[in-house]
């Protein structure tokens, strides 16, 4: 199984352009020095697919555990483990297994190691609107894929700007479709055990294995 989440392009080096870019920038370093001084972060997120000239909308919950490269994700009625090295992905339903390696997943959406990073690499970004999102002040930063991509137009990443959290994602696809991932109860730097990020086969007995 694929995660379903957002493609981020990661490249080596940054391109910047636009209005306002020395603040936008500014805010985004404070943003990073803030996730990196946490040793975890635990949040749940909402997940909203829409496309309103297909009639399509689609809306998901699920949660995530940070620490450093590694994670643990749960989404659309599965598990996935990342213990540094591999990738494995554990559907109940199915009672199967699939594992994986980060190279396997370049090709889809969002890694969830990445997502409170990605921004430092591969965009150029913009100052843009600010919001009050129940009591708090989120203000969004433009973010342009560079180099251009077929598929996304642009991100607009809502930070809230007391915290210096992300609060919000919004990918505006080329195609219409706008997914919006928000996150919520986040939580910093919480008591986990030593083998929280590492797969236990003799946990799932029963389970077919996709190696």
């Amino acid at each position: 199984m694929k995660s379903t989440f957002f493609t981020f392009a990661l490249l080596l080096s940054i391109t910047c352009f636009g209005q306002g870019f020395e603040q936008a920038k500014n805010l985004l370093d404070q943003v990073s020095k803030e996730m990196k001084s946490h040793e975890n972060i635990r949040f749940d997120f909402s997940y909203v697919l829409e496309n309103k000239k297909e009639q399509i909308r689609q809306e998901m919950e699920g949660n995530v555990t940070l620490a450093g490269d590694r994670y643990q994700l749960h989404f659309l009625d599965a598990i996935q483990l990342f213990d540094g090295s591999k990738i494995y992905t554990i559907v109940p339903e199915n009672e199967e297994i699939t594992v994986s390696f980060p190279e396997d997943e370049e090709d889809v959406s969002v890694n969830p190691s990445k997502l409170l990073s990605f921004y430092e690499e591969g965009y150029g970004y913009e100052w843009d609107i600010e919001q009050r999102v129940m009591g708090r002040t989120i203000q969004f930063i433009k973010l342009i894929p560079s180099p251009a991509s077929d598929e996304v137009k642009y991100l607009l990443l809502g930070i809230d700007i007391n915290r210096k959290q992300v609060y919000r994602l919004i990918e505006v696809g080329n195609n219409g479709t706008l997914t919006t991932l928000t996150l919520k109860n986040q939580e910093f730097d919480i008591s986990l055990p030593p083998t929280y990020f590492d797969f236990d086969a003799k946990a799932y007995p029963n389970y077919y294995i996709n190696d």
